[in-house]
């Protein structure tokens, strides 16, 4: 059996940290980082050993995409949630994986699976 996956997670609202980290351990996925902020999630998406990320898409009014081009360029996957759907992100990210908040447990689960693909 493979080790669980490693998520990082980028989310600036507290409760909403603490409930993915809630469904992902329940999910069987290992927490390997989390930031709260764009300079916090940059650092750690440029170092942390993961293999897959969850993006708020507002962090403190500031916008995750310089977090997202640096795990592209890692060759790591993410998944973006925001409360306005894939509609509201620019153009060329439009195609990735996105969450609308508030987001249940099983679309959480098919995104990560599907995401992840086979490990």
């Amino acid at each position: 059996m493979p080790d669980p996956a490693r998520v990082l997670i980028v989310e600036d609202e507290y409760l909403i940290r603490l409930l993915l980290e809630d469904m992902l351990s329940e999910l069987g996925y290992t927490i390997g980082a989390i930031a709260s902020n764009l300079e916090d999630g940059k650092s750690k998406a440029e170092t942390a050993e993961i293999d897959i990320a969850i993006l708020d898409v507002n962090i403190d009014g500031k916008q995750v995409f310089p977090i997202a081009e640096i795990l592209r360029g890692r060759g790591k996957p993410f998944i973006f949630v925001t409360g306005y759907g894939a509609q509201g992100l620019p153009e060329n990210y439009r195609s990735n994986p996105t969450l609308q908040k508030p987001m249940q447990m099983h679309d959480l689960k098919t995104m990560l699976v599907r995401t992840l693909g086979a490990r």
